[in-house]
């Protein structure tokens, strides 16, 4: 059986009203979209958004019970994603810009974008616990079995963060360009992606909560 219709309305609040506050992900497309533009940021979005899907249903199997019960296991894939994120920022600040006057950097594959976004996301500890955290909440035992309805709900919720996430990546587009057209912006413009990056990487290390 499916979850109560007013179940899902109230899942689906609560999931908007958590996606529209901005969080390290966010922040990333943001990024992303805003130096390189909005095929970029679409592109993160599509490999953050499939790393989500796997957190999901791990939480569904039960896999992100390991990292709730393991100290050793969480510390590890934590102190990862952060590394990974503190590569990324370290990479594009010591990255040589030689066409200053190019409105925006020289764009990479899809693929490697959908990737770095992936690992990201996924390397992300945290994401795991919230959705083994979150989607049992609005779980009813009378309704059928558990473990399609906690499914149902993580699926719902990737649906939700991947049309929030889009609008985000678009939003970063538009700026992007209204400030790739300021010279000062363009020359420092590595400085403050890799900047982002490094603090993301830090603040993930370095903190016990984090949004989505």
């Amino acid at each position: 059986m499916m979850p109560a219709l007013s179940t899902v309305t109230l899942f689906l609040l609560a999931a908007l009203g958590l996606l529209l506050i901005p969080g390290p992900s966010v922040l990333y497309i943001l990024t992303r979209s805003a130096t390189q533009g909005r095929r970029a940021g679409l592109a993160s979005v599509g490999g953050i958004e499939l790393a989500s899907l796997a957190h999901a249903v791990a939480a569904t199997l039960g896999l992100s019970a390991l990292l709730l019960t393991s100290a050793l296991a969480f510390s590890l894939v934590k102190y990862l994603g952060a590394g990974y994120l503190i590569y990324l920022g370290v990479r594009t600040l010591l990255s040589r810009q030689e066409h200053a006057q190019a409105p925006v950097p020289a764009p990479k594959s899809f693929s490697r974008l959908f990737a770095q976004g992936f690992l990201v996301q996924l390397l992300n500890p945290k994401t795991a616990l919230f959705f083994y955290a979150f989607l049992p909440q609005f779980v009813d035992p009378t309704r059928g079995a558990v473990t399609e309805q906690i499914l149902i709900f993580g699926v719902l919720f990737v649906l939700l963060a991947f049309c929030t996430d889009c609008l985000y990546a678009l939003l970063g587009s538009t700026v992007g360009k209204l400030l790739t057209r300021n010279v000062r912006f363009r020359q420092a413009q590595r400085y403050v992606t890799g900047g982002v990056y490094v603090a993301l990487g830090v603040t993930a290390a370095v903190t016990g909560e984090t949004k989505k």
